[in-house]
């Protein structure tokens, strides 16, 4: 049957009385959309779909090991967190503000040696709008020292190394490299 057969059945549904027109009309809808398939042509041009936008092109990020905070309570990391975090934590204490310790180490050379302690107190008080800060510790022998201070976003170790310890990737953009005493931001003025 082609579209054009059908006419004759549309408009006898079309002369019905007025209290069943818009069933008439719905039923006359209904067979207009049946002969579409039947015309590939109108078909294709009546259809619309809506494109999802396409990503801009982003330059690859080093591949590292993304650095996990978590809550350890009443574990070793977190002692060792309050005691390098006392003044915070005093601070922090005066305002009633009581923050959730998160805790994480990792190796930052070869081997298991020189490792680290990631820090980050999360509160209301203590966090912005960029987020909560994270600092990073390097034991040494029974010390432990402040290497990178307060940064804000997410960390991953990365493979590449500078003076022995591996670099680290703040916040998917930032790399801190070792200079010997220290974490060193190689973005510098931003």
């Amino acid at each position: 049957m082609t579209p054009f057969s059908l006419k004759p059945a549309l408009a006898g549904l079309l002369r019905v009385s007025s209290h069943t027109a818009p069933t008439a009309l719905a039923l006359g809808g209904l067979l207009l959309a049946c002969t579409l398939p039947a015309a590939p042509a109108l078909a294709r041009k009546a259809t619309h779909r809506a494109k999802a936008p396409t990503a801009a092109p982003q330059a690859p990020r080093p591949a590292g090991h993304p650095v996990v905070l978590t809550a350890h309570p009443g574990s070793g990391l977190e002692a060792v967190a309050r005691s390098l975090s006392a003044d915070e934590l005093k601070e922090a204490a005066r305002h009633h503000d009581h923050p959730i310790i998160l805790t994480a180490s990792a190796p930052l050379a070869p081997g298991h040696k020189n490792m680290a302690l990631f820090v980050q107190l999360q509160s209301a008080g203590m966090c912005g709008s960029a987020g909560c800060a994270t600092s990073v510790f390097l034991r040494h022998g029974k010390k432990w020292d402040n290497v990178i201070d307060s940064v804000n976003g997410g960390m991953s170790i990365l493979p590449t190394r500078h003076q022995g310890l591996y670099d680290i990737l703040i916040d998917n953009d930032d790399k801190w490299i070792w200079n010997g005493k220290t974490y060193q931001d190689t973005l510098g003025g931003r």
